[in-house]
């Protein structure tokens, strides 16, 4: 479903094919190209032409489907027509997001100097003040860190930005950043144009809507949750003992060259990893971040693989999963001979790797002989086997 909306009025929808016949400008058209973007996105094809008009926008889209080069596009066009430094600033949840989306418009405006500067936790201040002396047109930021930098940082402020994004804006204000947003729109023009993308649309992000956005063109290009069409899902019914030789039967996929993460939340939204072909729901989540896990694949109109591993106890959730996006996702069978053998496989290396965790917190006689005051303790090793944990994910 295609919906665009202004204020009360209804608007047409864009139907083309090129980046050109959105109104983008040959400059950027032809870094697109270099990118290997040859036709736009159902959310590129709405959004562009209404940004390029100069009008704030909110935008409901799945992940995945383009939604960085929605807005960047439309931003660094103006920042060609009337070029300043300090132009934009682009909000989003997490560091990681943040650096992708930095990366992007670097990529897109490479060849016309464009300069752009990050602003996240977990990165020594001093060198992103120095990144702020630069001047850049694009600012990229995790709001705790630029509220940091605009209570403290001499001279730096943004008085004069022409744009403003918040992505992936339902996080936002999950993350518990209400505050640090409500504090930044203090300080920041009204006079500005500005732009909400988001996969998914809550209450809080209606309030912000209402608080920060001046008669919006609303566009919708899915339904409240959906997937995308060229995602092909699958689950397995598993036994809740029996996941992990699920897992080591999908090993298969590897052999075959494909790309996997296994998905926790922890690796559900925004980021785009290049590449991955499956996604694995180790175990099933609320539809919210189901959608969000699977989207980490079939990207821009790539094709991609999502499997689900539900056991006993989630049929029910996994169900209404099904019910809320509108289809019946097919059951895949694997052979029971070879779980057989893969469950064996499986339970001699968490054997050995118990064995191995016990051996490890196991300290030489000599040693404890040679630490006066020390014996039967090694705080190192109590350190790291209480911060023993399974990663599922690739994500930061």
């Amino acid at each position: 479903m295609i919906a665009a909306s202004g204020g009360d009025a209804q608007v047409t929808a864009h139907r083309v094919s090129t980046f050109a016949d959105l109104g983008v400008c040959s400059e950027l058209v032809n870094a697109c190209g270099t990118l290997g973007w040859k036709q736009p996105t159902k959310i590129q094809s709405e959004a562009i032409p209404y940004a390029l008009k100069g009008m704030d926008l909110i935008a409901l889209a799945q992940t995945g489907s383009g939604k960085t080069a929605a807005f960047a596009l439309p931003i660094l066009q103006a920042l060609l027509e009337h070029r300043r430094p300090f132009f934009a600033c682009v909000l989003s949840p997490t560091r990681e997001l943040a650096i992708q989306i930095a990366e992007q418009f670097e990529a897109l405006g490479s060849a016309i100097g464009l300069v752009c500067s990050v602003l996240v936790g977990g990165v020594d201040r001093m060198q992103q003040v120095i990144s702020l002396a630069r001047h850049p047109h694009i600012i990229v930021a995790t709001p705790g860190r630029l509220l940091d930098h605009l209570t403290d940082t001499k001279g730096f402020s943004l008085n004069k930005i022409k744009y403003l994004v918040l992505d992936e804006a339902d996080v936002l204000l999950d993350m518990e950043f209400e505050k640090s947003l409500n504090d930044i729109l203090k300080v920041i023009p009204k006079e500005r144009r500005t732009f909400l993308f988001s996969a998914t649309m809550t209450d809080k992000v209606k309030k912000l809507q209402r608080a920060c956005l001046r008669n919006p063109v609303k566009l919708k290009v899915s339904c409240k949750y959906s997937t995308v069409d060229t995602l092909r899902e699958e689950f397995y019914l598993v036994p809740a003992n029996d996941k992990d030789k699920r897992l080591g039967a999908l090993n298969r996929f590897k052999s075959k060259g494909c790309n996997i993460i296994t998905c926790t939340d922890v690796a559900s939204r925004g980021l785009d990893i290049q590449g991955v072909d499956v996604v694995i729901n180790y175990d099933i989540p609320s539809l919210k971040s189901y959608v969000h896990r699977v989207g980490r694949t079939a990207r821009a109109g790539q094709s991609g693989y999502a499997l689900s591993l539900v056991n006993q106890y989630e049929v029910l959730r996994f169900k209404y999963i099904e019910k809320l996006l509108g289809k019946e996702i097919s059951k895949s069978e694997v052979d029971e001979c070879e779980l057989k053998i893969l469950k064996e496989c499986v339970c001699d290396s968490k054997r050995i790797a118990l064995k191995v965790k016990g051996d490890g917190c196991k300290r030489p006689r000599s040693m404890q002989d040679d630490e006066d005051g020390m014996e039967g303790h090694d705080p190192f090793c109590s350190r790291r086997s209480s911060g023993m944990s399974i990663n599922r994910s690739r994500r930061r």
